[in-house]
């Protein structure tokens, strides 16, 4: 009985942990451009001066304190108090999971580790917003604004004429889903011309609003795009009753009667194209006067020296 005590005491005694590491917390929340400050707390049994390291959790590990030198880009940029890490002026990319890591290379059990998360916070920027200049009444239209860098994400807020729009309001021509910002009218009326903008906010920081446009609604002409329409129709119509009165005209035909001057040894012949293709219908169309002879050749005149 003696002997089942004491190999359970020497069980729970290789079970315990000398290196004791702990944070006092584990989620920190920081705005950008502020300081963070990771903790890191240990106890050691018999090593009073044990290595000390921390590590960042991205695609891969990287060391961020090690061999009592910050490494790479905390380099100039942060502290180490005992074994808690201050950041100076973090940024974005300095947001991820961090280890602490303690060795006492005297203690029965030599290693101890916890974990920090560190958030970076970035207030809103100014949001891009697209507001249409003018609409037609009775058509669907979107107004879009947007903030694609601040964390948390922002939520959006409409205002027309400098007085904000109530998502809920009842009986409205419109709706608004602040998480997307878009505000939409389903079938605008000339009631809902007026200026518009958003603003941007998610509790860091100031909020920030777009540039206000105005939008005009614009009654849809009917009397215009009847007349246009009846004006385009007539224009059509003109120009297939020409080009069906240029065809019965025969300008449209490949061959038309064209006439020439051939000159000939006893004067000139009158010859039209239409003769030319009917050759059978000319009397001695074949005919021709027969090859003169160079020794029939005679002076008609005679010249005097």
């Amino acid at each position: 009985m003696l002997a089942l005590i004491s190999a359970l005491l020497l069980l729970h005694s290789l079970h315990v942990a000398p290196v004791t590491v702990s944070t006092s917390q584990s989620k920190v929340e920081v705005q950008e451009n502020s300081d963070a400050v990771l903790s890191c707390l240990f106890k050691t049994e018999k090593d009073q001066n044990p290595r000390i390291e921390w590590k960042k959790k991205d695609d891969g590990i990287s060391m961020v304190y090690f061999e009592g030198n910050f490494t790479g880009p905390f380099k100039g940029r942060a502290k180490i108090e005992g074994a808690t890490v201050t950041l100076y002026k973090v940024q974005l990319k300095d947001a991820g999971q961090y280890r602490c890591e303690v060795s006492a290379a005297a203690d029965s059990i030599q290693l101890g580790e916890t974990n920090v998360t560190l958030k970076v916070l970035v207030p809103p920027h100014i949001p891009f917003c697209e507001i249409p200049s003018s609409a037609l009444t009775g058509s669907l239209v979107e107004l879009r604004c947007s903030d694609q860098y601040s964390i948390p994400p922002a939520v959006y807020t409409w205002y027309k004429d400098k007085k904000p729009l109530s998502p809920q309001r009842a009986n409205s021509t419109y709706t608004i889903n602040k998480n997307t910002g878009i505000l939409t009218f389903q079938t605008v009326t000339r009631a809902d011309a007026g200026q518009y903008h958003c603003e941007a906010r998610n509790g860091v920081g100031q909020p920030k609003s777009c540039v206000g446009n105005h939008m005009t609604i614009d009654d849809l002409n009917v009397t215009a795009i009847i007349a246009g329409i009846v004006v385009l129709c007539l224009v059509i119509s003109v120009c297939t009753l020409g080009a069906w009165y240029a065809h019965r005209q025969g300008y449209f035909s490949r061959h038309r009667g064209r006439s020439f001057w051939i000159p000939q040894c006893h004067g000139a012949a009158h010859i039209s194209s239409q003769n030319l293709n009917r050759t059978e219908d000319i009397p001695h169309a074949g005919y021709g006067p027969p090859p003169q002879d160079t020794q029939d050749f005679k002076h008609t005149q005679s010249f005097m020296l």
